[in-house]
């Protein structure tokens, strides 16, 4: 494939008139109903929910490493982003620490923790083991079963006495909670990377080769992290047989719901015909050097997965990814860093290539918990002792972050229009093939239609190479009876480096076709007999929606609409918000900027804020730090008359509104009681000077270069962090108990120049490092600042 000139014209091209691939019913052991007539069902391409179609958007969190009082709140801010089903780890050697006494209660409360997710009507899955990994120590296999006779992960009968021990008690936990019971337990996952990957026993010592937690059968196909490729698995019916046998311990214990999942990528042993293979894709893992990958090339991801090769017939299954890298762990050796603009554009790869479902491993970040004094970090690997943030769009103390926040664009998308695009498999351009990840001059595109109507996926982003505008870009789509779709309906348009789309074709929107839109459908509002359907831009473009037919828009705010042949084009700048409306069909197009700020959403109208915000109970919780206000924009104004606040003075602002109502809320400034002091060059103290935080929260931020920092209350470690060119930034909350009675004390240490995650870290440090040539230490100011929140209600 010839490559484009930079700055002329490059016009990619795809007929749209394709077969479509049938879809498969019945072959499946999966689905089932619910008490209340809900209904579950899995074809060969997607989910059935109730009857139709449905794309989950699966967020992780671990109810095990957050604190249970806060559970309630990180469902809801999960909920606030998009995810309407939860994912959450069973590691066994919490619950199991001595043989045969379980533990269920505290923040090892899993049965509390879903019937928070019913509260806040959010669908679970449940992550069950035996095996897990997720960098727990042995992978959440107890210590003590090292010292039994038995072959851990395999089908011997003394392994299958712990695994059904275990599955018996999580079933106690689930009773009641399974979807077929009315509850939110919607599926299972059984086992983890069985047959392809393993975690380190921690019963080593330091430079012995690693020891994995593994069937000696399968010592020589098992990895320690995920890994394309590997050598032909001559155990494989034996894999698949241990899968199924689990399968029927957890049925046998009434642990019955539609669906059950195993993790398929390389290799790995599922239960064929009984479970969903669902897929993964890290484009910063710090198991492996980094490069450009391929998971932000477009191909047939259900057919192709990523992470080949795969012991199961792809195409009786749909693509459901489970571990979609919204984050990655730090350890001692490695210290990547995720991008928080290279997640929108994987999940737009992967959405247009096929996939029928979203997972983020993690969604929420935690804490490893430290019971009776031992910590249940994965230590053999590096991986620090308490810290689990992940980099995950809501953080291990709660902060939600850029991602968070561009995610939910795309999630907005699905739970508005993912009916349509579940049954609408992926086109591809035949260039596409060609394309190499350290390519960053062709366009990466791809399109999902039944052969008339569809989506355009488009991005410009590719991991560990230097990303440029391209500019001078036309799409040109070929239909059925010759018709042709273009983008944009005239001359060209640009994308920018980072950026990513998904934009709509002959998409209908009542009694309006729309033909082509260089704007991302958002969501659809309606407020008596009005509709408002919203779009935001997409970076590069300029907005311009193409309807079918001669029609007379009304248009605000700077956009206009002329008709074009047979066509009506309307267009307005792309960094402000403008508006247009045919009778009672009104639309909106929204900056990205502005569309970032969105904190709410729900059937009739929209929240944006300078401030984080979630559900709550009878209205809308909104936190900012180091702000004593915020700023509030409701779409569209007609939706609210009044707002109240549970805290601070509500202002009305005046002035041109555009469709949206304006309010800013001040509190009264709070200072943050927290004093911290140097000792000596390695240490701080911190303590609260007041004898308790006065605020919702104080937020901790201390910038330094170095290797680690540890933190400690009364001799305890609390906290640590791994130095990756970021300042370290911590929740107070969690620790305002001790903190009225003790200091909190933080140590330092050096980062040398001959370490290996040299790497990893930013340029400039790398390069003041080796041009000192010895141990580097700065410790700068810290900063505290008080976090202010308020619970809104809304009224007429």
């Amino acid at each position: 494939m010839a490559l484009p000139e930079l700055n002329a014209q490059s016009t990619y091209s795809l007929d749209l008139d394709q077969p479509l691939p049938p879809v498969r019913r019945g072959h499946l052991d999966l689905g089932g109903e619910s008490v209340t007539g809900e209904s579950v069902s899995v074809n060969n391409q997607y989910i059935e929910l109730n009857g139709e179609p449905w794309i989950p958007v699966v967020g992780e969190i671990h109810f095990s490493r957050y604190p249970a009082e806060y559970w309630s709140e990180a469902i809801r801010k999960m909920k606030a982003g998009g995810i309407n089903l939860i994912a959450t780890y069973v590691f066994w050697s919490m619950h199991e620490r001595a043989e045969g006494d379980f533990d269920w209660e505290g923040d090892l409360n899993l049965r509390r923790f879903l019937e928070l997710c019913a509260a806040n009507d959010v669908r679970a899955i449940v992550r069950m083991g035996p095996f897990c990994h997720g960098e727990v120590r042995n992978g959440g296999i107890p210590d003590w079963i090292y010292g039994r006779p038995v072959e851990i992960r395999s089908n011997d009968p003394g392994y299958l006495f712990y695994a059904d021990r275990l599955y018996s008690q999580i079933a106690q936990q689930l009773d009641g909670l399974l979807f077929k019971d009315g509850g939110p337990v919607v599926g299972v996952q059984l086992e983890n990377e069985y047959q392809h990957s393993a975690a380190p026993w921690e019963w080593t010592y330091p430079g012995a080769p690693r020891e994995l937690t593994v069937a000696d059968r399968d010592v020589d196909v098992t990895h320690y992290q995920i890994t394309a490729g590997g050598p032909k698995n001559k155990f494989a019916d034996e894999g698949r047989d241990h899968m199924a046998t689990l399968k029927k311990i957890a049925r046998s214990h009434g642990i019955d719901v539609p669906i059950y999942t195993a993790t398929g990528w390389g290799n790995a042993a599922i239960v064929e015909n009984g479970s969903i293979p669902v897929t993964a894709g890290y484009a910063y893992p710090f198991w492996a050097p980094p490069a450009p990958s391929d998971f932000y090339l477009f191909k047939d991801i259900r057919l192709n997965p990523d992470y080949p090769p795969i012991s199961y017939e792809a195409d009786l299954y749909p693509s459901i990814p489970a571990e979609l890298g919204a984050g990655i762990s730090l350890t001692y050796k490695r210290r990547t860093t995720v991008l928080p603009s290279s997640l929108a554009p994987l999940i737009v790869r992967t959405l247009g290539s096929g996939a029928n479902g979203i997972g983020y491993y993690m969604y929420h970040g935690g804490s490893n918990p430290v019971i009776d004094g031992h910590f249940f970090n994965e230590q053999s690997g590096g991986l620090p002792r308490i810290n689990y943030d992940y980099q995950a769009p809501i953080g291990e103390y709660g902060e939600m972050r850029l991602h968070h926040r561009e995610l939910k664009l795309l999630h907005l998308l699905l739970d508005n229009w993912g009916d349509q695009l579940a049954p609408m498999p992926p086109l591809l351009p035949e260039p596409n093939a060609a394309i190499e990840p350290s390519d960053v001059d062709t366009l990466r595109w791809a399109v999902r239609t039944d052969g008339r109507c569809g989506f355009l996926f488009l991005h410009n982003f590719q991991d560990h190479v230097e990303n440029r505008d391209l500019t001078s870009l036309r799409l040109e789509l070929e239909g059925k009876n010759d018709e042709k779709i273009a983008f944009p309906n005239d001359g060209t348009f640009t994308l920018a480096k980072d950026a990513s789309g998904v934009l709509p074709f002959n998409l209908q929107l009542a009694d309006l076709t729309l033909r082509t839109a260089t704007a991302q459908p958002l969501t659809v509002l309606r407020n008596g007999d009005e509709t408002h359907t919203v779009f935001i831009t997409v970076d590069g473009m300029q907005p311009e929606l193409v309807f079918e037919g001669k029609h007379a828009f009304e248009t605000e705010d700077g956009s206009t609409a002329k008709r074009r042949g047979e066509v009506t084009v309307v267009s307005g700048a792309p960094d402000k918000s403008f508006r247009f409306r045919l009778g009672n069909q009104h639309f909106l197009v929204v900056p990205r900027e502005l569309a970032l700020s969105l904190v709410h959403a729900d059937a009739s109208k929209l929240v944006f804020a300078d401030a984080d915000g979630f559900p709550a109970p009878e209205g809308l919780e909104l936190r900012t730090v180091g702000k004593s206000s915020i700023r509030l924009r409701v779409y569209p104004e007609t939706a609210v008359s009044q707002l109240r606040s549970s805290r601070g003075v509500v202002e009305s602002r005046s002035g041109q509104k555009n469709g949206f109502a304006d309010w800013q809320v001040k509190f009264e400034a709070v200072e943050p009681p927290v004093e911290v002091r140097r000792i000596g060059d390695r240490r701080l103290a911190l303590s609260v000077s007041e004898g308790q935080l006065q605020t919702d929260d104080i937020w901790l931020q201390l910038p330094y270069i170095g290797d680690r920092v540890a933190a400690f209350i009364g001799g305890e470690l609390v906290a640590d962090h791994f130095y990756f060119g970021q300042p370290w930034d911590i929740g107070l909350r969690k620790f305002a108990d001790r903190l009225a009675d003790e200091e909190m004390i933080f140590v330092f240490h050096p980062v040398h120049p001959d370490v290996s995650y040299l790497l990893d870290l930013p340029e400039s440090v790398q390069a003041e490092i080796k041009e000192r040539g010895k141990p580097l230490l700065r410790i700068e100011d810290p900063a505290a600042q008080s976090e202010y929140r308020t619970r809104l209600t809304f009224g007429q």
